[in-house]
């Protein structure tokens, strides 16, 4: 029988090194996959991976019992893709720093390079709010409920978000193949 989340988390409690790697296993992809979108660098996502489950980890062994630890891990890598693009807008100088960081994207199916460099792009146009909430719901597949505890968002804003943001990206994509 495969143990929940909440047995999982009990178990990294007491120190079981195990129960945090079935957790990884079970969450990691989705993260993974959001954070790999938000940023468009898998190497940058794998890091914030990796410190969403360091600060995970941290927070569980120092008596943290989340009562919905997708969510709770969700907001984690959301909140550390937040605090790179940060710094990343800081370093590369704001919307020039946003194409470079998009165009750094290399997908590895030749066939899709041009089409997905220009979903990158686009996607690097929106704001960081819209980006977001398009990506926590069209890509990660997430209600809106979910998103709200996620982001703190209220649920008609992040309707407004993605309505927003698929608006902009129909225009800026429509001469795109």
């Amino acid at each position: 029988m495969t143990p929940t989340d909440a047995a999982l988390i009990e178990r990294i409690a007491a120190g079981d090194s195990a129960a945090l790697g079935m957790l990884m296993d079970r969450h990691a992809p989705a993260l993974m996959r959001y954070a790999t979108h938000f940023l468009q660098s898998a190497d940058d996502a794998d890091e914030v991976l990796q410190d969403t489950f360091i600060r995970a980890e941290r927070a569980i062994r120092g008596g943290m019992r989340p009562d919905n630890p997708s969510g709770w891990l969700f907001r984690i890598a959301v909140n550390r893709c937040r605090s790179r693009r940060k710094r990343w807008w800081r370093l590369l100088g704001g919307e020039a720093g946003e194409l470079v960081i998009a165009r750094a994207a290399d997908p590895p199916e030749v066939e899709a390079r041009e089409w997905r460099h220009e979903i990158a792009v686009a996607l690097a146009h929106l704001s960081t709010p819209a980006r977001e909430a398009f990506l926590l719901k069209h890509v990660e597949g997430l209600t809106y409920e979910e998103m709200a505890t996620i982001t703190g968002a209220g649920v008609p804003a992040l309707k407004m978000r993605v309505s927003r943001a698929c608006e902009r990206l129909r225009d800026l994509l429509k001469d795109v193949r």
